[in-house]
């Protein structure tokens, strides 16, 4: 049996259903993953676009990214929470903010990326691949 999952902005107007385990799960310490979210990084995980059924209206920001094409961040138009976004390099994907699905037994991730901005207190979980 498939796992599924909501993710969902904070007032519940947009969600983001998925089917099936993520592709990957990572940290991402880019500044402009911290700056999006308000935090020490970004955590996301990634599924192919067929793994996901949005449902609800969507406010865009596409966004650069510090190497490759970047990004179409979706977000609430009613709260202003990001639940989705589109990797442009990645066209058969979606990226999803692990903070979305708020559940405490989401997989961990097991990859770490852009650690050259990591604050020096994060710890990226034990045996997750790193990338400066």
């Amino acid at each position: 049996m498939l796992t599924t999952r909501l993710a969902s902005c904070s007032c519940g107007q947009l969600t983001a259903r998925t089917t099936g385990d993520p592709v990957r799960v990572s940290l991402c310490h880019c500044l402009a993953c911290q700056r999006r979210t308000g935090s020490a990084f970004g955590q996301q995980a990634r599924f192919l676009r067929e793994q996901v059924a949005i449902s609800g209206a969507s406010t865009e920001y596409a966004r650069p990214g510090d190497e490759g094409p970047g990004a179409r961040f979706h977000f609430c138009p009613q709260c202003g929470s990001t639940v989705y976004y589109e990797l442009i390099a990645l066209p058969d994907h979606l990226g999803i903010p692990v903070g979305a699905f708020a559940s405490p037994d989401f997989p961990a991730p097991t990859i770490s990326i852009y650690e050259e901005r990591m604050h020096g207190w994060v710890v990226p979980p034990p045996g997750a691949e790193h990338i400066r």
